[in-house]
């Protein structure tokens, strides 16, 4: 299968900056590799410092102007934008398939989903209204307004290049905000396609600017961005680490955050399950993109009644799953992003073997003819696991299922919520009361009651604890790049 474009000017490997695509200011350049081949098929600007500062100058000569743009004007870019994604869905769907590893078709579902998150902010552009409060007192008239908060600084992972740049860019431009953005290293190809098209549908030049960097020099371009009082927002989707680390530094100019960090879903199953919706369930949640999304359930828990059941079904669809690239129409596992990430995974399931766990499918890393390149790894069930084995503690973000035979809802419940994160969580369970006990008690941002697939546009996504805070998608999605004026006309009497 072939990943080439047919549209070859959707990789302008350039800086966009005020509405010029250009190099670095020092001229450096950054290798963007094939996951699953380890080679350097591509290279975009490695920016610092200099970069950054010019997109903020772009960003904020930008904002008076946009900001004016009539909300319904704005729509209009923004749908013309999401036509444009739509049209080229082929196209960026190779691309992120040839850059961050995942199956062709869920490429294409990527392309799909990121448009969803566009469409759905060109519409909500035109509804964010204010309050008419009432007055105390004859002769006041009394309003509250909702204005766009300025200069946005979007951080965006490398997991869903595009989806997460759709996700985060829309709603920034449909409140009036110009932008800032950063791709991660490792895919930021796409990043630069999605500009493009943006760049097409009628975004005015300084609206929206990206910035891409190497690892060693992504700290250099975002500490500009967090030390310039114009920034007025942050909005990052990665560790949650470094998510602190940008709430410390932006405390000195008071910016305003949506943090979507680290994950450790639980994905509970009960007695009264059903069985094969709930392996279904977990199929979709753990397996899609490898594992490498922030709400893959990490720790399978299953009550002992339906426990070895539930294993055998689990192991058959896991054991059937083919591997290998993108270029492989029966792939349905990629490669993993790249060797760090590989060998996290190997270090969780030794550490996991080492201390009693049985690989029932997999857990060895795999090359041969099909999988050509280092960075696989076999979808893996554990069984036996244990609450303090690595891959019960930590994000182990690849296709490990470790499952934990439990007994009571009680146990069960204080495993799932003893963890410092709370992004998502899942439970499978046919007794009405039991659900929405479980749906009260869980200490997450998400959860998914006899589901496994749980992203929409129209539903707001986002965690508590140290899964961050804010939310993306739904109206309060938004409301996230606006702030409310209260306005206050007295003496009308």
């Amino acid at each position: 299968m072939n990943l080439e474009l047919q549209r070859t000017d959707l990789l302008p490997a350039r800086h966009y900056l005020g509405g010029e695509w250009c190099e670095a200011r020092d001229g450096r350049r950054l290798a963007v590799t094939d996951p699953a081949t380890d080679q350097v098929f591509a290279e975009v600007p490695d920016g610092g410092a200099e970069d950054a500062r010019q997109a903020v100058e772009a960003a904020h000569a930008a904002f008076a102007s946009w900001r004016q743009v009539p909300a319904k004007r704005r729509a209009q870019i923004l749908k013309r934008w999401n036509d444009l994604v739509l049209a080229h869905e082929d196209d960026l769907g190779r691309l992120i398939s040839r850059e961050q590893g995942k199956p062709l078709a869920e490429g294409r579902g990527e392309v799909q989903y990121a448009a969803s998150y566009i469409e759905w902010f060109a519409e909500e552009a035109t509804r964010a209204g204010g309050e008419v409060i009432p007055a105390p007192v004859p002769g006041r008239r009394m309003l509250a307004v909702q204005e766009p908060v300025g200069v946005i600084a979007a951080i965006t992972p490398w997991n869903f290049p595009a989806a997460m740049i759709a996700r985060k860019i829309a709603p920034a431009l449909a409140a009036g905000c110009t932008v800032v953005c950063k791709p991660a290293e490792d895919t930021p190809l796409t990043s630069l396609a999605l500009v493009r098209l943006a760049e097409q549908a009628g975004v005015p030049p300084g609206v929206l600017n990206i910035v891409t960097a190497s690892r060693e020099r992504t700290p250099e371009v975002v500490d500009v961005w967090l030390d310039d009082p114009r920034v007025r927002k942050i909005t990052f989707t990665g560790s949650t680490p470094v998510g602190k680390h940008l709430a410390r530094r932006s405390a000195d100019t008071l910016k305003k955050l949506s943090l979507e960090l680290g994950g450790n879903a639980p994905f509970i199953v009960f007695d009264d399950a059903d069985l094969p919706a709930a392996v279904e369930g977990l199929m979709a949640a753990k397996f899609r993109n490898g594992g490498q999304t922030c709400v893959c359930p990490n720790r399978v828990y299953v009550q002992a009644g339906v426990h070895d059941r539930f294993v055998a079904l689990l192991a058959e669809r896991v054991g059937a799953l083919v591997l290998g690239p993108a270029t492989d129409a029966a792939a349905q596992i990629g490669p993993m992003i790249n060797a760090r990430a590989v060998d996290k995974i190997e270090r969780h399931v030794q550490d996991a073997l080492a201390r009693g766990a049985r690989a029932v499918v997999g857990g060895h890393r795999v090359r041969n003819e099909r999988c050509s390149g280092p960075h696989y790894f076999a979808p893996t069930v554990l069984v036996d696991v244990r609450p303090d084995m690595a891959c019960a503690c930590e994000e182990t973000f690849g296709p490990v299922a470790p499952i934990t035979r439990f007994e009571t809802e009680a146990e069960v419940l204080a495993e799932a919520n003893a963890t410092p994160f709370g992004l998502a969580a899942y439970f499978y369970s046919a007794d009405v009361k039991r659900i929405w006990r479980l749906a009260d008690a869980l200490e997450s941002g998400i959860v998914g009651i006899n589901e496994g697939a749980l992203a929409a546009e129209a539903a707001p996504f986002g965690g508590v604890k140290d899964s961050g805070y804010g939310r993306e998608g739904s109206v309060h999605g938004l409301g996230e790049y606006m702030h409310w004026k209260y306005l206050c006309q007295g003496n009308l009497a």
